[in-house]
């Protein structure tokens, strides 16, 4: 933020503080007639000895005694508040904006990061609470990968089990073996619903199950055949889903991956003396964290979900050379990851303090958690279906004659589905609502979208092409003095530090939540400022202004797998 960057330097030879302190404490005001930037003397009090409000009183004369042109100090009570002359920094915002490299960092140079996402459980549709892990990772990976990240995506498939104990013996109690090749998704779903319904009557249903997982991780062929056609019927589904959400993924590593790699776990644990007996299981203390012991191997002498996850995190660390290990999984595995991590650390491997549990809270229905054992699930094909129709009714009544309707449809209504997941802070609970979701008034994916398709309308009708490459016209400078332009312009120079300051905290909604500012701030600029008149200089200026909205607009609905059309 180059407005940022000039006070900071300027204050460094007044106040007893370095740069990044300095910064730290530098914020807009509530107001802009209180000026740009503002800094709170309070924390000057003590070592300077004086009153915060005569510190800023003192500051403010020696600046302006200065006489530096394009800056002027003002004591404010406690604060020292900075004012930028608006035709000087505003055309030097604009034109660092409208830069091809715009937004673009390398801070992430040679740090490769990977990003555990969506990870759905095989022979279960991909339902909208699946939704979560899958957008907010991959609007992670966008995010990173623009700060000159390596990131990686991968999808640790649920593709292992007790679950699959469960799904052959509900099979073989009621499946068809005619019908085995024409099963589709939804059907599996039905059986393992039928399976926990039955065995509330029939509790040996669970012994059965946990019989046949145990044949499977011993190699028995039928299981196998059965285990396997399940992932096959089941990826098939979920790459058709991605497709849709244009999702892609470096690789597939399901938790089957891992079998041949947890042996070396446990022994190492051996190794180390970490293994204890309880009941018949062997487990790693973590009593040092005041955390519950990590079960490593059941009694029954089967793998669990935390030995899994140990072979994981090893694996991506030491063969695929991640520097720093994110786990996008919701937030009732956070005890799951402190005892992994805990683990790890105990077993000597320091990187452990690189791995990150990205947590997000759960995505209700009405209030109710989905639950697949009750079939209590709703469907994300039917969900972005509806949404997608309920777009296309939208076009057709206030745009009929619109090009590519179809496509601009699914544009908008998709959009609308991750708009409304991404723009919560990922920590909270998303009680979803059809309603919601296909509201298309107020803080809403189509609103941004909208207002970006607003921007490249008024762009054609300008008839002015590249004006991105035009010089600024120093005839027409005056423009940016408005209140509204000065705000837009800055808000948009601030995109750079909102991305960043979204990487760091793993937050997508940082993002959506600054798309939703920048278009508040360009209607107000459109609505407030005539922007084709015939005066060349303020016309270009303007049309500079609407294409760096525009150009900041898609950036951030690219970073959260949006698309932009052209025309809405």
């Amino acid at each position: 933020m180059i407005q940022k960057r000039v006070v900071t330097t300027l204050l460094q030879s007044f106040v007893p503080m370095d740069k990044n302190q300095i910064a730290a404490l530098l914020e807009p005001p509530p107001q802009l007639a209180l000026g740009d930037l503002a800094f709170p003397c309070f924390a000057l009090a003590k070592s300077m000895r004086k009153s915060p409000a005569a510190i800023a009183v003192d500051i403010a004369e020696q600046i302006n005694s200065l006489g530096r042109s394009g800056i002027h100090a003002q004591a404010a009570g406690a604060y020292l508040n900075f004012y930028l002359d608006r035709k000087e920094y505003g055309s030097l915002l604009l034109d660092v904006i409208l830069q091809e490299h715009f937004g673009q960092s390398q801070i992430g140079n040679g740090i490769r990061i990977i990003i555990d996402m969506s990870s759905p459980n095989i022979a279960k549709p991909f339902g909208i609470g699946h939704l979560r892990s899958t957008v907010i990772g991959g609007a992670l990976y966008r995010m990173y990968t623009a700060l000159g990240y390596e990131a990686v995506r991968v999808n640790h498939l649920g593709d292992w089990g007790t679950q699959f104990g469960k799904m052959i013996a509900a099979y073989k109690r009621w499946g068809n073996a005619d019908q085995l090749q024409s099963l589709t998704i939804k059907q599996c779903l039905d059986l393992y619903v039928k399976f926990h319904d039955e065995a509330e009557a029939e509790p040996e249903l669970e012994i059965e199950a946990r019989h046949w997982f145990l044949k499977l991780e011993q190699g028995d062929e039928e299981a196998h055949k059965l285990w396997q056609f399940f992932v096959s019927i089941s990826l098939e589904e979920f790459e058709r889903m991605y497709r849709q959400l244009d999702v892609k993924f470096d690789h597939y590593l399901g938790e089957s991956f891992y079998n041949d790699k947890m042996d070396a776990v446990v022994q190492e644990l051996r190794t180390h003396s970490l293994l204890e007996e309880s009941d018949g299981a062997l487990v790693v203390r973590l009593d040092e964290h005041n955390i519950p012991p990590c079960l490593i191997l059941k009694s029954d002498g089967t793998t669990i979900y935390p030995t899994r996850d140990l072979a994981t995190a090893i694996y991506r660390y030491d063969t695929m050379r991640g520097d720093r290990l994110l786990y996008v999984v919701g937030n009732e595995q956070t005890l799951h990851f402190n005892q992994v991590f805990s683990v790890l650390n105990k077993m000597g491997r320091a990187w452990s303090k690189e791995c990150e549990h990205v947590s997000f809270g759960l995505m209700k229905f009405e209030g109710k958690k989905m639950s697949t054992r009750r079939g209590k699930v709703i469907f994300l094909e039917e969900v972005l279906s509806e949404a997608i129709e309920h777009a296309k009714a939208i076009i057709e009544q206030k745009n009929p004659d619109l090009s590519d309707k179809d496509n601009v449809a699914e544009a908008v209504g998709i959009g609308a589905i991750l708009f409304g997941d991404l723009k919560n802070n990922r920590m909270n609970e998303v009680n979803f609502s059809m309603e919601d979701a296909l509201n298309f008034d107020g803080e809403t994916g189509p609103y941004v979208q909208y207002t970006y398709a607003r921007t490249q309308s008024v762009l054609s009708k300008g008839n002015m092409a590249h004006v991105e490459l035009l010089e600024i016209p120093t005839e027409g400078l005056h423009v940016l003095e408005s209140d509204a332009a000065w705000d837009l312009i800055n808000e948009l120079a601030n995109y750079p530090a909102v991305l960043q300051k979204g990487t760091e905290k793993n937050e997508p909604s940082i993002i959506a939540r600054y798309l939703l500012l920048v278009c508040r701030k360009f209607n107000l600029f459109y609505h407030e400022e005539r922007i084709l008149v015939d005066d060349e200089s303020i016309r270009t200026i303007k049309l500079q202004i609407t294409c760096a909205t525009g150009k900041v607009l898609k950036l951030g609905l690219n970073l959260l797998g949006i698309q932009s059309p052209e025309q809405m």
